[in-house]
């Protein structure tokens, strides 16, 4: 795992010093790659191409970077992982190419070299991001994985073209140095608590969106910047996979678990190959468990787990996977994470995420990676199986909801929005005899008062994106990519939230927050459950195989693991991967939420409504009302504000 980073100058009049400037940007990334750096510099020096490298494969000198092809073509910078690399360097071998080392990128070089850029993304496998020059055709080349897995940023001011796998990287360059923040991506980031792509929180700045890839010619004239997004190439479609599993859906659920768990012992196998230790992310859930458990009968028995322990016992899952580690008879590790340590990550986060981002479990996912890091260089992990197995909490408190709403006409919805909560409290209690009785100890007041948003729309897809919304009032986007982006035909509701979390909030929020945080680290993080190849399967599992009874999701993957461990150690209570954040707003960071809340500076900053903020903050101190969520967004952007864009 690498980071990469660099230039491209339209007008041809490079700049005073190009190499020093590359190498500024280059190693701003230096957390992304402790290992080593390189630069170098094509046409004239107009192009820039800096590398930082996490060694993975090929320790040797044969895999450092920027990395030239065979016949000097090509050549390349590349941060990622291409799981298939052995089975594609044999073909390569049979047609006569020659391998000067054993590393993933050589081959990868040597492929778009014979099949062409789409030729070579489509044979890959893997999570990468790449820029590639063609120094025949004069042409530079931009590609993102299929999932989305790695970052990449582009942006364009005037007649120059910057790029990075962090923004921090881009701010490093002089025509980049100042730039401002886009209304759009800010009011969606208020909105969700996280910036979609292909926005990025500064104009003139995008995101190369997932599976697809951009080309330049150098001898043309600067794109637009509004339009570089339009541009891109898909080589691969999310699309595509939901509706043609859907199409071809597995006859019976023995065909279907065969599939999957053939897929999965692939996926698991590929992602083992390294030149340095791997280990794995074990909780008690069951994804992460199925994985591990894979993981164990590929290795023969010498999978090292790693599970991480939280004071708090609503977040600590030692225990559970202590259990199930000595069953599979994994060599398990637990380490201890400091209660002031979390504390004491809130202020390095806008540093990592120099985007604003308000996921609070960025907090965990960062101390987790440091201290797995200290054992090992490489985890796997458990991420993926919600999405594409129906497994969030949220997916059946929504079908819940649905329900709920059939039962209730719309004037008595109307008339719960506008009581005040004490009577609302009153009315949920009636409420909760008409929900599944998994859910009635949820309908407190203040859910319903949270909920009432929620049925109160006119679709089942605005209902989903309100109830993931944080801020929907001034200042805000109307609408998201959960309701403005098109979706396949033929999907339940169910697949429906699948299908828009695996587009949106996975690759914006989910693997934003692994990769930033285990980068920050030094650490690569492997995932089997979003190999492409599973995923085409996982579209095609029967409902029965999605979720049992409105209320049990994730039937395939239990189904699989039942297959090796008891059933005790399948159904246990989901244990949410996070901080007790309603409660540290009230204690420990009650400070730091005093000062980024507070009138003067919430206008200030600018976008939130500070007397929104200054009600919900006032309710939520009071312990009348849970407002953590959206108190959180308007801190994090305040701080991050504070980080980057004071000049």
């Amino acid at each position: 795992m690498c980071g990469i980073a660099g230039f491209l100058d339209f007008d041809r009049q490079r700049c005073a010093d190009p190499l020093r400037l590359l190498d500024s940007m280059r190693d701003t990334l230096t957390h992304r790659g402790p290992d080593a750096g390189g630069s170098a510099l094509e046409a004239e020096g107009r192009i820039g191409l800096g590398h930082r490298r996490l060694a993975i494969i090929d320790l040797s000198q044969t895999g450092a970077q920027p990395m030239e092809s065979a016949s000097g073509r090509h050549v390349i910078v590349f941060n990622g992982e291409i799981y298939n690399f052995q089975s594609i360097r044999n073909e390569l071998t049979a047609l006569g190419v020659d391998f000067r080392g054993t590393s993933d990128t050589e081959v990868l070089l040597e492929a778009i070299e014979r099949f062409g850029l789409p030729g070579a993304l489509g044979r890959a496998n893997g999570m990468f991001v790449l820029a590639v020059y063609d120094r025949k055709m004069r042409q530079l080349a931009f590609a993102r994985d299929r999932l989305g897995k790695k970052p990449l940023y582009i942006g364009i001011s005037g007649s120059t073209l910057a790029f990075g796998s962090e923004l921090k990287a881009l701010r490093c360059h002089p025509k980049f140095s100042h730039l401002q923040i886009d209304p759009r991506a800010a009011a969606q980031y208020m909105r969700l608590g996280y910036v979609p792509a292909p926005l990025s929180i500064y104009g003139h700045v995008g995101k190369l969106p997932a599976a697809s890839y951009l080309v330049f010619s150098i001898d043309g004239k600067a794109p637009d910047p509004e339009a570089i997004h339009e541009d891109a190439v898909q080589y691969w479609s999310m699309y595509d996979a939901a509706r043609e599993g859907a199409e071809a859906r597995f006859g019976d659920e023995a065909e279907a678990l065969t599939a999957l768990e053939d897929q999965l012992g692939a996926a698991v196998e590929r992602r083992l190959v390294s030149d340095v230790p791997v280990g794995a992310f074990l909780s008690g859930g069951v994804d992460s468990s199925l994985v591990c458990a894979v993981m164990q009968e590929q290795l023969g028995g010498r999978a090292k787990t790693f599970t991480v322990g939280f004071a708090e016992s609503e977040f600590d899952e030692t225990a559970d996977a202590a259990e199930l580690a000595a069953y599979i008879g994994s060599h398990h590790t637990e380490l201890p994470v400091d209660p002031d340590a979390a504390l004491g990550a809130v202020g390095e986060l806008q540093e990592i995420f120099d985007e604003p981002f308000a996921d609070p479990s960025q907090i965990p996912s960062l101390l987790i990676s440091r201290l797995i890091r200290s054992e090992v260089t490489v985890a796997i992990s458990g991420d993926g199986g919600d999405e594409f197995f129906g497994g969030y909490k949220r997916y059946s408190r929504m079908l819940a909801m649905e329900r709920l709403a059939k039962r209730l006409p719309n004037a008595a919805w109307q008339a719960f929005d506008k009581a005040p909560l004490w009577l609302v409290d009153a009315g949920s209690k009636a409420a909760r005899r008409l929900t599944s009785a998994g859910h009635a100890e949820e309908l407190s007041g203040d859910r319903m008062k949270k909920i009432l948003a929620v049925v109160g729309q006119h679709d089942f897809r605005h209902r989903y994106e309100q109830f993931n919304s944080q801020w929907t009032g001034k200042g805000a986007a109307s609408s998201s990519p959960l309701t403005t982006s098109a979706v396949p035909p033929g999907l339940g509701q169910l697949e429906q939230m699948m299908y828009l979390d695996a587009i949106c909030y996975l690759p914006d929020d989910v693997l934003v927050k692994v990769d930033r945080t285990s980068m920050a680290a030094s650490l690569e993080v492997r995932a089997p459950l979003l190999d492409y190849e599973l995923i085409s399967t996982a579209w095609r599992m029967p409902a029965s195989l999605r979720m049992q009874n409105g209320e049990i999701g994730k039937m395939a993957l239990r189904k699989l693991l039942a297959r090796r461990v008891p059933e005790h150690m399948i159904n246990r209570p989901k244990r949410g991967f996070g901080v007790p954040l309603n409660e540290w707003l009230r204690g420990p960071l009650r400070n730091l939420a005093d000062e980024h809340l507070a009138a003067a500076k919430v206008d200030q900053v600018g976008y939130f409504d500070s007397d929104e903020v200054s009600k919900l903050w006032t309710e939520h101190r009071s312990g009348r009302r849970n407002w953590g969520f959206h108190l959180w967004n308007c801190i994090c952007f305040s701080i991050w504000h504070g980080r980057w864009m004071t000049h």
